[in-house]
């Protein structure tokens, strides 16, 4: 079984085998936005890598998401991968893939905060240890709908683990109306919408900030969140909220409506939670701002996937209130320098969730006005 590279020419295969899993799978537009990542490109990294059949056409694959990160004036890069997808007829191929990421040069770490229970297991036979310590196996989770997570409960017990095609069938369920005409968002006045990303712009104070505290953070730079935000296949863009306090921004949360599958309901999950170390309750108050708009924006929990002990304090009230999901080692790493794993403040910013998750699909009205509206040549972010 030959492994090589993702091409260009191997996103409809790509595709192919998302949709053989029901995975969301990506535009042409799309796929060239995961190109232009910065990261990938400061080390010119693969986009990923497939396992080629007789035809050379992927039959397996796995993502390789690069990130730089900052520890004060150091830069550095490590890599996650995302959307494993090794069908049955090619099993053992997985062990290839993960070790062309592994093997991966000028990379401080390789990990994963996305392993699901079945594959949880396998990272530790490449070196990958549940991290951070303490909390590897946690997500928190807040229900603001309980009716709607009863009835998705209700589905999954019905129609247990059902393949793509039986789900395709069904159609899309537990969908809402607030999804795509929310209500107007209430809060306090020290949580505001944040929209500039701009150079030099309050939030990139905030940035260079966070950049001069000792810890180690991804990239969230404005170039860094400028790519982010440009992804042609979300259907609802990502919330950004600020905490301001003293004129300055002090704490940022960014949250993005998922629908996992056709037959769970939408979730607000929050992507970036991160604070300046002199306003320790920015955390808390983000996201109990979120948490009191998830139900008005069509959500019916708000979800952290990715938690630290120190994140954990900070949520304080909120975080002994919440639901603990998981119950598995989802987070897993492999980081060369143990100074450096000390240092790092991982949230879901840090993972695959930005870059794999499942967003609402847009309904056929909206499709069809998109499709109208969209100059011949373009291609729409339906």
């Amino acid at each position: 079984m030959p492994l090589r590279p993702i091409r260009r020419s191997d996103h409809e295969g790509l595709n192919r085998l998302h949709r053989a899993v029901g995975w969301p799978e990506r535009s042409p537009a799309g796929w060239r936005w995961l190109e232009d990542n910065p990261a990938r490109q400061d080390l010119d990294a693969p986009m990923g890598w497939v396992v080629a059949d007789e035809q050379d056409r992927p039959a397996a694959m796995l993502g390789n998401f690069v990130q730089r990160f900052r520890l004060g004036s150091r830069r550095l890069h490590a890599a996650t991968g995302f959307s494993i997808i090794v069908p049955p007829e090619r099993k053992g191929a997985s062990r290839g893939l993960i070790r062309a990421l592994m093997a991966q040069p000028r990379l401080f770490a390789r990990y994963t905060f996305n392993a699901n229970p079945r594959s949880a297991p396998l990272y530790k036979l490449f070196g990958l240890s549940p991290w951070p310590d303490k909390t590897h196996h946690l997500k928190l989770s807040w229900i603001v709908d309980p009716m709607a997570c009863a009835q998705g409960r209700a589905l999954r017990h019905l129609l247990g683990r059902i393949s793509a095609e039986t789900a395709a069938r069904l159609g899309e369920r537990l969908m809402n109306r607030r999804l795509f005409h929310p209500e107007p968002m209430r809060l306090p006045a020290d949580i505001t919408p944040l929209r500039d990303f701009s150079d030099s712009s309050p939030y990139d104070a905030f940035w260079r900030a966070l950049t001069q505290e000792d810890r180690l953070l991804a990239d969230r730079s404005p170039e860094v969140l400028r790519w982010r935000l440009a992804d042609p296949d979300l259907t609802i863009p990502p919330l950004l909220l600020a905490c301001v306090q003293g004129g300055r921004i002090v704490g940022v949360a960014q949250a993005l409506m998922t629908k996992t599958s056709l037959i769970e309901p939408p979730c607000l999950d929050i992507l970036d939670l991160v604070a300046l170390k002199d306003a320790p309750d920015a955390v808390a108050r983000l996201t109990r701002g979120l948490i009191d708009n998830a139900r008005s924006l069509g959500a019916a929990k708000v979800r952290l996937q990715t938690v630290t002990p120190d994140l954990l304090d900070a949520l304080g009230e909120l975080g002994v209130q919440a639901r603990r999901e998981g119950g598995w080692g989802h987070c897993h790493a492999l980081i060369d320098d143990p100074a450096l794993a000390a240092a790092w403040a991982p949230t879901p910013f840090d993972g695959d969730y930005g870059v794999c998750a499942r967003t609402p699909p847009l309904p056929r009205v909206l499709r069809a006005r998109l499709r109208a509206a969209t100059p011949a040549g373009q291609v729409s972010k339906a």
